[in-house]
């Protein structure tokens, strides 16, 4: 089974006959398969060269990189092989028709709203009031279907997200003291971790998305732009209340994350090196959970429902079957 590879430690990663071979500067080697890598993350300093990027593009292997504060930076991409002329024609059609558009987007904020109710519910239910978050949401969801513009849509989610943020006070056993979500840059713990965690998700997507059809810079909910594959985004708002929200709580509550996993100096900016190399073990470890899908009748991890996902898009968008997007149903 393939699974992601992180780079922690500075050093230089090349191609070694038909393996791979990071060496640190310090001259430690590790060898790695190349056959078990789905895609590489990078969370330090790193060398490589062109004979490198061409080998890991034979297997189709992305890789993502991550600056000092844990914050994306990009992505190497490999020549897409997948290619479908009259999907991407499709896809491109689907965003000029601002009602198809719609109409999309509107079925991926119900989808992730839903998600973050039924995570509310999850905890009201084990002794955390937060109900009265739970009627806003509830209250503010039936809207989404009245909206005439994406950013009437936008404006909908926001307020949903500001109901949900304001009830972490009460899920998360620290005093966190979490009033917004700031993003550019975060302005504390919480902040700081939700960035993290949710570009991750969104690095993962984008590696589900190089193995579909589709375009990564044609998007529906957000605005595609220049330096970004927007498609990644809306498919993520559907995955970050079940696989994000949830082991932030996870994290959170189980005091494996707290003040002192950040650089305090740094206003909280930094997360330390062992804090985010926990937070990926337990990511990974999520993405492979697995339930029985509805649909399919056998076992898929939560990692494949992203791929999923991607495979109901392209059935809308070829005419074959309306998308839904998920929902968490267990």
């Amino acid at each position: 089974m393939k699974q992601s590879f992180y780079v922690y430690n500075d050093g230089e990663i090349k191609r070694k006959d038909n393996t791979l071979q990071f060496r640190t500067y310090e001259g430690e080697k590790r060898d790695i398969p190349i056959e078990r890598i789905s895609d590489i993350y990078v969370m330090s300093e790193m060398s490589f060269n062109t004979a490198f990027l061409n080998y890991i593009s034979q297997y189709g292997i992305p890789i993502h990189f991550f600056n000092y504060y844990n914050f994306y930076t990009g992505s190497y991409y490999p020549r897409e092989s997948l290619l479908a002329g009259q999907l991407l024609v499709n896809q491109v059609e689907y965003y000029q028709d601002s009602v198809k558009r719609l109409k999309i987007a509107q079925k991926i904020i119900d989808a992730a709203t839903f998600n973050i109710y039924r995570n509310l519910r999850y905890y009201n239910g084990r002794g955390k009031d937060v109900s009265k978050w739970m009627n806003e949401i509830d209250g503010l969801r039936k809207q989404i279907e009245k909206t005439n513009t994406i950013n009437e849509l936008m404006g909908i989610e926001g307020n949903i997200r500001q109901q949900y943020y304001a009830a972490w006070n009460v899920i998360v056993n620290q005093e966190i003291k979490f009033e917004k979500r700031v993003m550019h840059p975060p302005d504390n713990m919480i902040n700081s971790l939700i960035s993290y965690v949710n570009s991750l998700i969104y690095s993962k997507t984008l590696s589900e998305v190089y193995h579909t059809q589709l375009n990564p810079t044609i998007s529906y909910l957000h605005e595609p732009g220049v330096r970004r594959y927007s498609l990644c985004l809306d498919i993520s708002e559907v995955f970050k209340p079940l696989i994000g929200d949830r082991l932030i709580f996870s994290l959170l509550n189980r005091k494996q994350i707290t003040e002192e996993s950040f650089t305090q100096e740094l206003n909280f900016l930094h997360l330390k090196k062992e804090a985010s190399k926990l937070i990926v073990r337990e990511l990974e470890n999520s993405l492979k959970k697995t339930i029985k899908h509805k649909e399919l009748g056998r076992q898929v991890s939560y990692q494949y429902l992203i791929r999923l996902e991607l495979y109901k898009l392209i059935k809308h968008i070829i005419g074959e079957k309306e998308y839904e997007g998920f929902k968490i149903w267990w």
